[in-house]
């Protein structure tokens, strides 16, 4: 038989011989009320994983994995507020159930069974995947399996603290609320997940306000892998800086009393807790996985028998709350109504089309309250002499720093955070200065965790905040993208824009670095950036260009609630001559108020013999190469695109327009490089002439060969009397 009805039926005939599992007599910890309405969500989640299961068999279902085994998560929910922002584990229906029984006119039945029905009218995701989550309830959707939302919740913890100092414009979280955020024995060995709770403790031990409260939802096994004996415990129990909990998952009433000393302890020290429950799983993993394939039938046979359904009947029998006859009136009761609205869930419309699925990767813009800007006092404050110096020309680096400056001075709720960034100032001397004028709490230098600085991040967004992290060097990145990829792009399409993380991140990346670092320090490659719906990804090549679309970026974070990532190119930080020593390639600082929207490229010259579109260190070597081919004869115009993703295409076309041939020229590797989206704009627009040269499929080398394998001034050159 299914396991699903092996348990069902245990059940149904267990409870009314009395055949209940042993256990600790029921505390004080729930009054008779509280415990039958935990009773109640447990039923409820139970009844969701068999219909789910009845769903998918009958074709109108589409993904199940099932909370069974864990239906003690309710008294976790019951110990804490439903304004606590809870990150939930995969399997945690019950507690969002308990939750909803929290929060006026919820109709937490029919919003589920809608979400596992896919339907369009799911009032969280809109049908795009089965997922927990809601606005109503603070609860953001997860569809994490990996613990990938654990960076975040420290974020958010530490963002409940830092609102508390200075309350952004739209806080969402309240000012003595703690975050919580669920996993599974297994998930607690991902690499995510130890960054994350080895952040929180970091934090901790240096009396940085955290409440946060971690919940480890041990069953003992992964998929088909199982836990050592007392791994969690002897792993988590000494942490520094985290306060560990434990309590039987099995047990409402030891659940219930240990979650609130857990919660109780972060929301009064604002310290991070460690509560570790022991559970079953039931069922198997997901979907059709049987667990007597890689398990002994007897161990399987023996979880079944600690039902935690079982468990709770002898409790409220034991507590004189309820009798077993009316447990399992409860029990077939929750089964009928649940199995007649999912007859109704199963007939609501569903998503159809392309438009209708990508209708929420870009969030909705918010109101936000008009800024001014700082006045001329405050401004010479924060500047000081830096003041007098921006009517004369500066390189890339001294305009970004200024840039910033004036940014964070403007909007309070800019908050920088990074490895470096604060006292010294960032590796290159980017943020030289930000930590002395706006404190340790806007200017967060962090732990070496490029993981949770993305997280650390998405959390404080989620609570009204707009985060600007940087990530040292593009290389870094790849330890952490799924944090943009997984996390920080998804949110907004799992919630129909409900749940948004705004923030504009800052990488100092891409080529042309000499004889440092080799290809750790110069990565040329944005083809993991590019392909995530929804994501801004902008790349200046000059200070006064980085200057103002930095204000756009801030814009679209703040205004839009966009995510966008800002490439510094490095070897431009210090640039000063276009040739050698004509200072052409400083600026002087832009008028506050100018700015390049995301529609604008750049435009230089106006030669009709050939169109070279380029950005970054291309747009600085196309430059070089448009003067050495006017001598030639070609009479060549060079167009920064500016803005990688999404490609500004009807302003390229339009830049194009009336020139013989077009040549690409990117400094990033021919395979998986902006060309190869440029080249097939060109072409579908009908331009005949369309070439590019792009830099080879290979690392960057340390020394003299530093450029070798990228386009270089005389390559450009080659390929554009070729293309003409």
């Amino acid at each position: 038989m299914d396991r699903a009805e092996i348990v069902h039926e245990n059940f149904r005939t267990r409870v009314p011989a009395g055949n209940l599992p042993p256990g600790r007599a029921p505390d004080d910890a729930l009054s008779q009320a509280e415990a039958v309405t935990l009773f109640r969500a447990q039923c409820l989640s139970r009844a969701l994983d068999r219909t789910s299961r009845a769903m998918q068999k009958a074709g109108q279902g589409f993904y199940t994995i099932g909370s069974s085994g864990h239906e003690g998560m309710a008294a976790v929910a019951h110990a804490l507020r439903p304004d606590d922002i809870a990150f939930l584990h995969y399997r945690d229906a019950a507690f969002q159930i308990a939750r909803a029984g929290q929060v006026p006119d919820q109709d937490i039945t029919w919003d589920m069974l809608l979400s596992f029905a896919c339907s369009s009218e799911d009032p969280i995701s809109g049908g795009r995947h089965k997922v927990l989550g809601s606005r109503a309830l603070m609860i953001p959707p997860q569809t994490s399996t990996i613990a990938s939302h654990l960076p975040k919740a420290v974020g958010a913890a530490y963002g409940i603290g830092l609102a508390r100092r200075r309350p952004p414009e739209h806080r969402m979280l309240p000012a003595d609320g703690i975050a919580m955020a669920s996993f599974g024995d297994a998930s607690a060995n991902h690499s995510t997940a130890q960054g994350a709770i080895n952040a929180a403790g970091w934090a901790s031990v240096q009396s940085v306000p955290l409440p946060l409260l971690w919940v480890c939802e041990d069953n003992g096994i992964g998929i088909s892998t199982q836990t050592p004996k007392g791994w969690i415990a002897a792993s988590m129990q000494h942490r520094p800086g985290l306060k560990y909990f434990h309590a039987d998952g099995l047990d409402i009433y030891d659940t219930a009393r240990v979650a609130a000393e857990a919660a109780g302890y972060a929301r009064r020290t604002r310290k991070p807790a460690f509560l570790h429950l022991t559970m079953v799983r039931l069922y198997g993993h997901a979907g059709a996985d049987l667990p007597t394939t890689y398990l002994p039938v007897s161990q399987v046979e023996a979880d079944e028998a600690s039902d935690p359904l079982l468990h709770s009947v002898r409790l409220l029998e034991a507590a004189g709350a309820m009798s077993r006859a009316e447990a399992l009136e409860i029990y077939d009761e929750t089964c009928a109504d649940v199995a007649r609205v999912a007859e109704r869930a199963v007939q609501r419309p569903r998503l159809q089309t392309a438009a209708d699925v990508m209708a929420s990767i870009i969030p909705p813009k918010r109101a936000c309250a008009p800024t001014n800007g700082p006045d001329h006092a405050t401004r010479a404050a924060a500047f000081g002499s830096d003041l007098r110096s921006m009517e004369t020309p500066h390189p890339m680096s001294r305009l970004i720093n200024w840039a910033l400056t004036d940014l964070m001075l403007e909007h309070g709720e800019i908050t920088l955070m990074g490895e470096d960034v604060g006292r010294k100032g960032g590796v290159y001397g980017v943020t030289k200065g930000l930590h002395g004028r706006f404190g340790p709490d806007r200017v967060i230098d962090t732990l070496l965790d490029e993981q949770s600085i993305l997280g650390l991040a998405i959390g404080l967004a989620h609570n009204g905040f707009l985060p600007m992290p940087e990530i040292q060097f593009l290389a870094y990145l790849h330890n952490a993208e799924d944090q943009l990829r997984g996390e920080a792009a998804t949110l907004p399409f799992f919630s129909q824009g409900q749940f948004t993380n705004p923030m504009v991140l800052r990488i100092a990346g891409l080529g042309y670095q000499k004889g440092f670092g080799g290809h750790f320090h110069n990565d040329n490659s944005l083809a993991v950036l590019r392909d995530i719906p929804g994501v801004i990804v902008a790349c200046p090549s000059s200070g006064p260009e980085a200057t103002m679309m930095l204000r756009e970026c801030v814009r679209l974070a703040r205004e839009e609630q966009r995510v966008v990532i800002f490439v510094e190119p490095i070897a431009l930080y210090p640039m000063r001559d276009l040739f050698e020593g004509d200072g052409a390639w400083m600026g002087t600082y832009p008028a506050r108020g100018e700015v390049i929207g995301l529609d604008e490229v750049g435009v230089h010259g106006d030669g009709t013999d050939l169109a070279i579109v380029t950005y970054g260190n291309g747009h600085y070597l196309s430059r070089q190469a448009q003067a050495e081919l006017a001598v030639q004869g070609v009479n060549a115009r060079v167009i920064d695109m500016r803005w990688v993703a999404p490609v500004p295409e009807a302003a390229l076309l339009e830049a194009t327009k009336g020139c013989d041939a077009v040549l690409v020229v990117d400094e990033c590797r021919r395979t998986g490089g902006q060309a190869e989206g440029l080249i097939t704009l060109f072409v579908e627009a009908g331009r005949a002439r369309v070439s590019r040269l792009a830099a080879e499929d290979s690392f960057i080398a340390t020394g003299p060969a530093y450029a070798a394998t990228m386009p270089s001034k005389e390559g450009i050159i080659a390929a554009a009397l070729k293309a003409v």
